[in-house]
């Protein structure tokens, strides 16, 4: 299977008529890829929840394998009727399942829901800190109705996920875009996808700087180039959305400002960038103090950059598999 790449209309459309009622039984997968240090405060994390799963999938996968390909070994094995996927880096909230439950019990058109890192990460130190409350803040600011599946901490239904093929593991054999893939074909068939800003979860992952711009460049940025360009698509959803494209652009015209020492210049377009990413922080300085807002400046520009970077990179990708 390669539906990341397919053009064809959706072989399955999901009817929502076709849905059990039935959400008693929640079947909890955890990708333990690389042995990660991380699972053991993952799993109990599930075990002690309220509402915990009837079912915990723990997939030590060997070597070589993906996170994609681990999570549908999960999903094959699981009985549950709800699928619930948590990385091994994140701990979830008490209300996880309760929340996951009662979404799906108030929506039986629902096909799959999913949330957000919290705003306390687990792991110290400014790119750590900086990485992942960005990604609570653009999670936090798109709640309702989505385009993409976020597998971080996310649930479907076990049905429709195995009627679209699960993961798309040979198209992304290592950590990539392939939850938002997932979202896509959901969407392409029918699903209804939601998130839940209060589905939450404890970030445990320690990010450094080269670490950072290898993700958002090789994991995140081309790829994702990639699948729009194979989709004839022009999504604006999450870190897609137009506030985000233009801070891009102030982040380029900055660099250049910068290069040619134009301090007024720069100026005006660092006001810019602020103010066009006011919420995010006013969360730093709200939660961090000024320190870590005023540090954290430098390091959106360079993540604003790193995608712009990734943008002929996915193209080259596109072309390639096209001449193939």
């Amino acid at each position: 299977m390669s539906a990341a790449y397919s053009r064809r209309s959706p072989e399955v459309l999901l009817s929502p008529d076709s849905y059990t009622s039935s959400v008693d039984s929640l079947s909890a997968i955890v990708p333990a890829t690389d042995a990660p240090a991380t699972l053991g405060e993952c799993v109990e994390a599930i075990r002690t929840a309220t509402a915990t799963p009837e079912e915990l999938i723990v997939v030590d996968a060997p070597e070589g394998v993906g996170p994609a390909a681990a999570r549908n070994i999960g999903a094959r094995r699981a009985t549950g009727d709800l699928i619930v996927f948590v990385d091994a880096d994140v701990v979830v909230h008490e209300d996880a399942f309760e929340r996951i439950r009662g979404a799906f019990l108030a929506d039986p058109a629902l096909t799959a829901v999913f949330g957000s890192y919290d705003d306390n990460p687990g792991a110290a130190g400014l790119v750590s800190e900086f990485r992942n409350l960005l990604h609570h803040h653009v999670h936090q600011s798109a709640p309702g109705l989505a385009t993409t599946f976020w597998a971080g901490l996310g649930a479907v239904r076990r049905d429709p996920f195995l009627a679209v093929g699960g993961f798309d593991e040979q198209s992304f054999p290592r950590p990539s875009i392939e939850d938002i893939e997932l979202g896509m074909r959901l969407r392409d068939c029918g699903g209804r996808i939601v998130l839940d800003p209060l589905l939450q979860g404890k970030h445990l992952k320690r990010w450094t700087l080269g670490g950072m711009i290898r993700t958002d460049f090789a994991a995140r940025g081309a790829p994702w180039v990639d699948l729009l360009l194979s989709r004839r698509s022009d999504s604006t959803a999450l870190n897609l959305g137009w506030r985000h494209r233009m801070t891009a652009a102030a982040s380029l015209g900055l660099l250049l400002a910068a290069s040619r020492r134009k301090p007024p210049l720069s100026l005006a377009l660092l006001v810019s960038i602020l103010m066009l990413n006011h919420s995010f922080y006013r969360m730093l300085l709200r939660s961090r103090g000024p320190t870590l807002a005023a540090a954290a400046l430098p390091l959106h520009v360079v993540h604003h950059l790193v995608g712009l970077a990734a943008i002929p990179e996915g193209m080259r990708r596109y072309l390639r598999r096209g001449s193939k």
